[in-house]
């Protein structure tokens, strides 16, 4: 519209073009300031949860200098250590004198050099036939019985020592049955069904299921624990596994949620945890105890994002600095005189009360604030206590083998597979956490090997 064309509106008419106008207006402004505003940065393993396995990897240049190989300069050698009786002694003699052809086998010598070679035998599985004799008393005429020992009981199919095996292949090594009948077949010489792998891996998952009782009540009577959670898909749908740690006990749970009320199912009526660990999930932070401890490494990760974006970034470096410090000091706690020791934890927390009553300069950096304010309480718990750590790594290490397995099988066909494998999880890192192998907790499980021979002899 041009000047004569205003100059015959009304003032009603002007003002209804003015506030479309300014409408307008500030959609364009706004449109304008989302696409001068840079994106924030992408998420890697070092500034979010995203694991390493998802950041993206760029090419390596050609005059970008290529890393040195093994061990870095003034590193100990490390040699394998030398075994004082080996199973076999093999002298490699010369029998005859090449030069003059005599007999050289009954001759004195002495050793010019030597080695030892570490090697497997050929795959023979051994098959033990079990009879059960029975005898007929010539005094009295009655007919006698012995049961089996343990091992070799009537209705076995398989020894203790190879049903662990397939649930070692199945569950630790995340092997499907086709890739646990060819590893039985190729490294052991042994020929077994899916069927046969799949009674063994119920037989395991029932006598995990029964010590679950007494690892729940070890749980509760835990006075530090740490707890994290991990997606799992059960019968097409999305579910939980949950684990809890605690210094001698290693829980796993699997369940259709991610709320409190499986940490309350967890923990039972009168637990006795004082401590507890985790990520800040809201559900967590919902448990009844004396304090929380907040995980520092999640902390530095999305402090490392506010720094990798848009804007001052003074605040964020701050905290990004007292962390890692604060997580030093509690290694060194052992070294320092006790009085040291505090002093310096108590400039930890005046500097931190001190970063919390700031203003950060960023919208994401104000954001971290307000959550470190929430739970000012429960972020360097660890300084206090010698048995909290500043990390719920342990945790984070103990659900990340489902994660692979997850992966690996797709999830869980029915609820009991996965009530299933969250037992031996359970039997399994507890065992870990005692100072026993996985392959030892599962044979545990499944009884008596079969080999060596309980029996002095065997009859015909």
């Amino acid at each position: 519209m041009n000047r004569a064309e205003l100059e015959q509106l009304s003032r009603d008419e002007l003002i209804t073009i003015i506030l479309h106008l300014q409408a307008e207006l500030e959609t364009l402004r706004q449109r304008i300031e989302h696409l001068e505003t840079p994106p924030p940065p992408p998420p890697t393993s070092q500034n979010s949860s995203q694991p390493p396995s998802q950041d993206q990897k760029a090419n390596r240049s050609a005059d970008t200098p290529r890393k040195k190989h093994g061990p870095p300069t003034g590193h100990p050698k490390h040699e394998r250590p030398i075994v004082p009786h080996p199973d076999e002694i093999v002298e490699v003699r010369p029998m005859h004198c090449p030069t003059c052809q005599n007999d050289l086998a009954g001759q004195m010598g002495c050793v010019l050099d030597w080695t030892q070679i570490t090697e497997l035998p050929e795959p023979c599985a051994q098959v033990i036939e079990v009879r059960q004799v029975a005898i007929i008393c010539p005094g009295c005429g009655v007919s006698h019985t012995e049961e089996p020992p343990s091992g070799l009981e009537l209705h076995r199919q398989f020894g203790a020592r190879l049903e662990a095996t397939i649930v070692y292949y199945r569950h630790e090594q995340h092997l499907s049955y086709e890739r646990t009948q060819a590893a039985l077949l190729n490294l052991h010489g042994v020929t077994i069904s899916q069927g046969g792998i799949d009674q063994v891996m119920q037989r395991a998952s029932n006598a995990a299921k029964a010590q679950m009782p007494a690892l729940l009540e070890a749980v509760q009577a835990s006075t530090v624990i740490n707890s994290d959670e991990t997606r799992v898909r059960v019968t097409g749908q999305t579910w939980w596994q949950w684990v809890f740690c605690a210094a001698t006990v290693v829980v796993h749970v699997i369940r259709k949620t991610r709320g409190f009320a499986v940490i309350a199912e967890v923990l039972g009526e009168t637990p006795q945890v004082e401590v507890w660990g985790s990520d800040c999930l809201a559900a967590q932070m919902k448990t009844p105890v004396e304090a929380h401890q907040v995980c520092l490494a999640h902390q530095l990760r999305d402090l490392q994002r506010v720094i990798d974006g848009v804007g001052p970034a003074w605040w964020a470096r701050a905290m990004r600095a007292l962390f890692p410090a604060a997580i030093h000091l509690h290694h060194q706690r052992a070294t320092l005189p006790p009085d040291e020791y505090a002093t310096q934890v108590a400039r930890l927390e005046r500097l931190l009360s001190w970063l919390l009553a700031r203003s950060p300069p960023t919208a994401a950096a104000m954001k971290l604030c307000q959550r470190y304010r929430k739970h000012r309480a429960s972020l360097l718990v660890f300084l206090h206590r010698t048995d909290v750590d500043p990390t719920n790594n342990v945790s984070e290490r103990a659900v990340r083998p489902s994660v692979i397995h997850t992966k690996v099988s797709g999830g869980f066909r029915s609820e009991w597979g996965a009530n299933a494998y969250a037992a031996l999880c359970s039997v399994i890192d507890t065992a870990r956490q005692r100072g026993t192998t996985a392959f030892a907790a599962v044979q545990a499980l499944l009884g008596t090997p079969a080999l060596p021979l309980p029996l002095s002899g065997s009859g015909e």
